[in-house]
């Protein structure tokens, strides 16, 4: 079955972390390109960071870089954001996601063609 399977989000306050998983069961791993997006009620998605499977460098949104970490487990199949410092403005919905994208068009949500559930980031001040 072709999924994207989210966990790990929760309420954490200000300053704390928190690490979120992404479980991806896909044909053709090694093309595609592995994000995280989130999302607030009202506005659009927001590219927060991506990671090509097969290899490369890591990318991050100007907003989280130096405080959050995107990685991947190739035995597990598995992509996983480490968020440190966590403020109250990163409160959103989080989606991972997959495609065949490129570089430019990396960041832009209508360029991936499979999406998580999503799963809920509070953090109160």
């Amino acid at each position: 079955q072709v999924q994207l399977v989210e966990s790990g989000g929760g309420l954490v306050q200000a300053g704390g972390s928190l690490r979120l998983s992404c479980a991806a069961s896909l044909p053709n791993m090694n093309s595609k390109t592995m994000t995280w997006f989130r999302q607030t009620q009202g506005t659009e998605r927001e590219y927060v960071a991506g990671i090509r499977w097969s290899a490369g460098y890591p990318f991050y949104a100007d907003s989280v870089k130096g405080r959050f970490t995107i990685s991947k487990d190739k035995a597990k199949n598995t992509v996983y954001l480490q968020m440190n410092s966590l403020r109250p403005d990163d409160t959103a919905v989080y989606y991972c996601a997959a495609g065949n994208v490129i570089a430019s068009t990396s960041r832009q949500p209508n360029a991936y063609d499979y999406w998580g559930q999503g799963t809920q980031v509070t953090v109160s001040p």
